[in-house]
C-alpha cells in the first residue's frame, strides 16, 4: 500500500498548464490522477474529481497543495476549467491522444506540422484543407471531421452534466444517441433521456429537471418515476408487479400525493405505454415489452404443443437400449425415463444438480436423433456453454444469438416465426439463464413440428435479465419433466459435487478449513482457507491466483484461473481483486483503472453491431493509436472502438451471477461477513458448480455458514406463469 497522504493545507491556488497524461481514472467517481505541465515551472500532479479531462486540454485547476510521501507534492483540484489547447504541443498532445477518430500520433504529428496553432479552426472549419495532409484523403478527412463535431458534442454534455455524477461512458451513449442535439435534449426533455438512453437513471434525470424548474408534480415527471420504477423492478428480476406494490414504491420514490401518482398510471394504461394481466383480482402491471415477451412465450409452448411431431418413427424403449449399448453401460432408471421423456413430449424439460447424469441423457439423446436423420439444433445462452454442450453431445452447439442468426443491419433476429430454424429437435442447455425476452425470441423460431428440450439446474441463480422462464414453465405442469437427484458414482467421488449437493441440504460446514496454503493437498479438488480480514484475504487470492495454482496444477491464470466474488466495491470487493490480479500479472505494465494488452476482460452488455455479447470473455491482444482495442473472445478477434468499450470490464474477478453458463478449470471465491448483504444459498451453489478441476473458497467459515443457511424466498413476480396455467 501507498504511504498515507498528508492533509492538503495552504491556500488556495490556481495552475494553468497542458494535461501531459492521465495517470489514473475512476469512470464511477470521475477521480482523476494527471500529470500537469503549467505554462512555467516543472511538471505536477494534479487529482481530484475532474470529469471529461483529456489528454492534451489546458486547463485552469484551482485547489490546495498536498504532500504525499512517495511522489511529493499534489495540488488536490476543487474545481477546474478545460478549454481546447493552444499551443502547438498541447495542440499535438490532444489530436495524439486517440480521441479523434481518425486521427493517431502519426496523423497527429502530420497535421500539426501542416497547420500548427490553426489546426483546430482549420478541422472545425475548413476540414477539407486537411486533404492537404500526406496521406489524408477524402474519406478520412470526412471522418476525421465526423469524429471532431461528435467531440464537440461530447464535450459541451460532459461539462453541463459533470455537477450531476454522469460517467464519461454515459455521456459518449447520450452524444450517439442525439448528436449534435445532445445538449438541447438533456435541457429541455430530461426525462426522455432517462428512458431512450440505457444507464441513465430516473434520480440523474431528476437532479437535471428540478434545477431546470420543472414541476414536481408534472405529468412528465410523475410517467418517468412511475416507469423509472417499474424498470428497477426489472432489474430485481420482476417482469410484472402488483398495482399496489408499484404505487407504493413510485409515491415513495416521487414523494408527491398517491392519487396524483395513481391518476398518472391510469393515464399510462389508457396511452396503452403499460400492460397488466388481472390474476385473480390482482392487478400485474408490466412494462409493454415484458408483456409482449410473456405473452409470445405462452403462445409459442401452446403452439408447439398443438403441433405435430417433425420426428420419424422412433420406439422409445427399444431407442434407449440402442444407447445403452452405444454408450457402453446401462442407464440408470432415472435417466432412461429422462431419454424417453424427451422422446415422446413436444416440450420437456430435464433439471438436475452438477453428477446427477444430465450429460449422459443429453448425449443419448442426440445419438438417437442423429441415428434417425433427425435436425438437431443445439443451443445455450454463452459462448462457454455452447462449447460444453457441443464437448457432451458431439453435435455442434451454438450461442442462442448465433442459432437465431442476430444481424445487425436489420437490428434483430432473422430466424424468427416469418424464418423458423430448420430444425426438427432443439435443445437448450443452461435454461435457468433464459430471461423473458430472449426465450420469447428463441421459441418463436422454433417451427411447430418441431419438439424442444430445456436442459438447466433450476436451483441456480435465475437469469440476469428479468423473468423466471424454466421455473415457471416447471411450476406450470405444462412442459413434462425430468427430474434428476441421483448422484452417480463418478460424481460422488468428486468433492466440489457433494459440497454442492450439500449446500442445497442446508450443510453449513464447509470443506476442513486451513490457514497456510502450502497444506493444501490437489488430489482433492475443493478446499477452503481460512482468511477472516478482507485485505489479508485479497493478498491470499492473488497468492493463490498468480503462484499456488499455477506452480501445483500448472494453470494459466489468465484463462484458466476465475476469482468469483459476492460484491463489487469494498476491500473484498470485485473491484479491488482486479486491481491486485492486474498489478500482479501485468508487472510494470499495469496502468490501474484502465484496460491495456494482456488484460482479461468481459462484455457486460450486448453489442450487436459486433456480436459479442453480455458475459463473453477475451482476452485483449493489441491497443492502436486511435484506441481501438482488439479482443480474442474464445476465438473469435473482434475490434471495439473507444465508444464501445465503455461496456468492457476487467474480469480477473467477476460476479457471480456474470459467471453463469461458464465452468472454468479452477473457481477462487472469496467468503467474507462483510459480503453478508449478499450471501445467499443459490449465490454460493452456483459459484462451487462453476469449477470443472479446483474450487478454492477463501475467507471466514461463518460467512459460508450464513450463505448456505439463508434460503430465503427471491421469488420473482412474473405473469408468465399464469399466462402458462391459462394455456387450454
Amino acid at each position: 500500500m501507498s504511504p498515507p497522504r498528508e492533509p492538503s493545507r495552504g491556500p488556495e491556488v490556481t495552475l494553468s498548464g497542458v494535461v501531459e497524461r492521465i495517470l489514473w481514472l475512476d469512470e464511477e467517481t470521475h477521480f482523476t490522477i494527471a500529470e500537469l505541465a503549467p505554462e512555467a515551472g516543472d511538471k505536477v500532479i494534479i487529482l481530484g474529481n475532474m470529469t471529461g479531462l483529456q489528454c492534451g486540454e489546458t486547463v485552469d485547476a484551482t485547489g490546495t497543495w498536498e504532500h504525499h510521501p512517495a511522489h511529493g507534492p499534489q495540488l488536490r483540484v476543487k474545481t477546474f476549467q478545460s478549454r481546447l489547447p493552444s499551443s502547438v504541443h498541447g495542440i499535438r498532445k490532444y489530436l495524439g491522444s486517440g480521441l479523434i477518430k481518425g486521427i493517431g500520433k502519426t496523423y497527429a504529428d502530420k497535421i500539426v506540422a501542416t497547420f500548427g496553432v490553426r489546426t483546430l479552426d482549420i478541422i472545425s472549419n475548413q476540414s477539407g484543407r486537411l486533404r492537404e495532409v500526406e496521406g489524408i484523403g477524402p474519406g478520412r478527412a470526412k471522418s476525421i471531421k465526423a469524429a471532431w463535431e461528435e467531440q464537440k458534442a461530447l464535450r459541451e454534455v460532459m461539462v453541463f452534466l459533470q455537477t450531476y455524477g454522469v460517467t464519461n461512458a454515459l455521456c459518449l451513449r447520450i452524444v450517439k444517441a442525439y448528436g449534435q442535439d445532445a445538449k438541447k435534449v438533456v435541457t429541455t426533455e430530461p426525462y426522455r433521456v432517462c428512458r431512450e438512453v440505457e444507464g441513465v437513471g430516473f434520480k440523474t434525470a431528476d437532479k437535471i429537471a428540478r434545477n431546470l424548474g420543472l414541476p414536481t408534480a408534472g405529468p412528465q415527471r410523475v410517467d418517468a418515476g412511475l416507469l423509472h420504477t417499474l424498470e428497477e423492478l426489472e432489474g430485481e428480476g420482476h417482469s410484472a408487479f402488483p398495482d399496489e406494490g408499484l404505487l407504493e414504491q413510485a409515491t415513495a420514490l416521487l414523494e408527491v400525493d398517491r392519487a396524483v401518482v395513481q391518476d398518472r398510471l391510469r393515464r399510462l394504461l389508457d396511452e396503452q405505454a403499460v400492460g397488466f394481466l388481472d390474476v385473480k383480482g390482482v392487478r400485474l402491471m408490466q412494462l409493454r415489452p415484458q408483456e409482449n415477451a410473456e405473452k409470445s412465450i405462452a403462445a409459442s409452448i401452446r403452439r408447439l404443443l398443438a403441433g405435430p411431431s417433425g420426428l420419424p418413427t422412433i420406439q422409445a424403449d427399444k431407442a434407449v437400449e440402442w444407447a445403452q449399448g452405444r454408450a457402453g453401460f446401462a442407464f440408470s432408471e432415472a435417466q432412461s425415463a429422462g431419454v424417453k421423456m424427451a422422446l415422446l413430449n413436444k416440450v420437456a424439460v430435464l433439471t438436475g444438480g452438477p453428477g446427477t447424469g444430465k450429460t449422459t441423457i443429453l448425449r443419448a439423446l442426440c445419438d438417437i436423433l442423429t441415428a434417425k436423420r433427425a435436425r438437431v439444433a443445439l443451443g445455450a445462452p454463452t459462448g462457454r456453454a455452447a462449447k460444453r454442450m457441443t464437448e457432451a453431445t458431439r453435435l455442434p452447439a451454438s450461442t442462442i444469438h448465433r442459432l437465431l442468426k442476430f444481424d445487425p443491419a436489420v437490428g434483430g433476429f432473422t430466424a424468427n416465426a416469418d424464418d423458423p430454424l430448420h430444425a426438427d429437435y432443439v435443445i437448450v442447455d443452461e435454461s435457468s439463464m433464459l430471461d423473458t425476452k430472449l426465450a420469447a425470441a428463441l421459441l418463436r423460431a422454433i417451427p411447430s413440428t418441431a419438439h424442444l428440450l430445456l436442459v438447466g439446474d433450476v436451483n441456480q441463480l435465475p437469469s440476469v435479465g428479468a423473468g423466471n422462464v424454466l421455473g415457471d414453465l416447471i411450476e406450470s405442469g405444462t412442459a413434462a419433466v425430468t427430474r434428476l437427484d441421483t448422484v452417480f458414482r463418478q460424481g460422488a467421488r468428486s468433492g466440489i459435487v457433494t459440497v454442492a449437493h450439500g449446500i442445497l441440504h442446508a450443510e453449513t460446514a464447509p470443506p476442513e478449513p486451513v490457514e497456510d496454503p502450502a497444506h493444501l493437498d490437489f488430489t482433492q479438488d475443493i478446499h477452503f482457507v481460512k482468511v477472516e480480514d478482507p485485505e489479508a484475504c485479497v493478498a491470499m487470492v492473488t497468492k493463490l491466483c498468480c503462484e499456488i495454482l499455477p506452480r501445483a496444477l500448472r494453470l494459466d491464470p489468465l484463462r484458466d484461473i476465475q476469482v468469483l466474488a459476492p460484491m463489487h466495491k469494498g476491500t473484498g470487493g470485485i473491484q479491488a481483486y482486479n486491481q491486485a490480479l492486474q498489478a500482479r500479472l501485468r508487472g510494470k505494465d499495469a496502468k490501474p483503472g484502465r484496460i491495456q494488452p494482456g488484460d482479461k476482460v468481459i462484455q457486460t452488455r450486448n453489442n450487436y453491431d459486433k456480436l459479442v455479447f453480455n458475459g463473453d470473455f477475451g482476452v485483449v491482444l493489441g491497443l492502436n493509436e486511435e484506441g481501438t482495442l482488439l479482443i480474442d473472445f474464445d476465438g473469435a478477434r473482434i475490434e471495439l472502438e473507444r465508444g464501445e468499450q465503455s461496456d468492457l470490464h476487467l474480469a480477473y474477478a467477476v460476479s457471480i451471477h456474470k459467471s453463469q453458463g461458464s465452468e472454468f478449470p479452477a473457481v477462487v471465491l472469496p467468503l467474507l461477513r462483510q459480503h453478508s448483504i449478499m450471501l445467499a444459498r443459490n449465490l454460493i451453489y452456483t459459484a462451487v458448480t462453476r469449477g470443472r478441476k479446483q474450487v478454492i473458497l477463501v475467507g471466514d467459515p461463518t460467512a459460508y455458514a450464513m450463505a448456505v443457511r439463508n434460503a430465503a424466498d427471491s421469488r420473482r413476480v412474473t405473469s408468465l406463469l399464469p399466462r402458462l396455467k391459462n394455456l387450454e
